[in-house]
This record gives C-alpha cells, structure tokens and sequence, in this order.
C-alpha cells in the first residue's frame, strides 16, 4: 500500500461483527485505523464532527466507511442517503457490508450512491475472506481523491 493508512469508519451495532473486522484487518497487516460506531446517529456525528467527535485531531475523515443497514437510532440507509447528498461527504466512498441480501435493499443502497454492497457470509472463514479482499481493494488496490 501506498502512501499514509486512511481511516476506516465501521458503522454496525454488533460488537463481535466489529471486533472480528478489526481482528481481520490486523491479522492480513492491513495497516489502517479503524473507528467502530455503533449506531446511525453516531456515524453522523463522527462525520459532521459533533458532539463526542467535534475535535478534527480525533475525528479525522474517514477514507471509506463499512455500513451495515440495520442500525439503531437512524437506519444505514439513511445515513446514506445524507453523506452522498453532502457536498462535503458524498466522496468518501460508502461500502455496505451487510447480512441483507434482499433484492430491495440493494436496490435501495445503489439508488442513494453505495460504491460497493456486500453480504455478510455467516461462515467464519468466508467472511474473514471477504474482509481480506475489502482491505485490499478498497484499502490497497482502490485509487481515490485526497479528502
């Protein structure tokens, strides 16, 4: 990988779907800064740097953002559909990783500009190779603007 390890913003309210992300990235030496979030509303703090994340030193931007859809407090779509209609947001690129595999919730996160929609596997070793393959695409591989 190139240049400086972005920031990976991981939205999702399972802590055990986190932590084994987090493990995932370390253990391939994906070499990035993960900030976990648990909720909708958390993510758009982070982003718009409010209240707990108002200090830009701790809250730097993210260079991509893991969504899962089914959140607490604001829906993942949602949080979508306001980063892509931000003008200041809407570049950072925006992966849904979530268990939905229903065709309308595709559908939906196309429609609000996802970069990318991937199903979590429910097998362990899948779903760390998915995670391998997310780091190195989206991390190494992925060429991007400076945000």
């Amino acid at each position: 990988m190139q240049g400086e390890p972005i920031v990976i913003l991981l939205v999702g309210d399972d802590p055990s779907h986190a932590e084994i992300v987090m493990r995932n990235f370390k253990d391939s030496r994906i070499a990035n800064r993960v900030i976990h979030v648990s909720d909708g509303q958390e993510a758009l703090d982070y982003l718009y740097r409010r209240d707990a994340y108002s200090q830009p030193d701790s809250s730097p931007r993210p260079g991509v953002v893991l969504l899962d859809l089914r959140l607490p407090k604001i829906d993942g779509l949602e949080v979508l559909k306001t980063v892509k209609e931000d003008s200041n947001l809407k570049n950072i690129p925006v992966v849904v990783l979530t268990t939905s595999n229903a065709e309308t919730d595709i559908a939906k996160a196309y429609n609000n500009c996802a970069n990318s929609y991937l199903v979590k596997p429910v097998d362990f070793q899948q779903f760390s190779k998915l995670l391998e393959a997310i780091g190195f695409y989206w991390l190494a591989w992925n060429q991007h603007p400076s945000i």
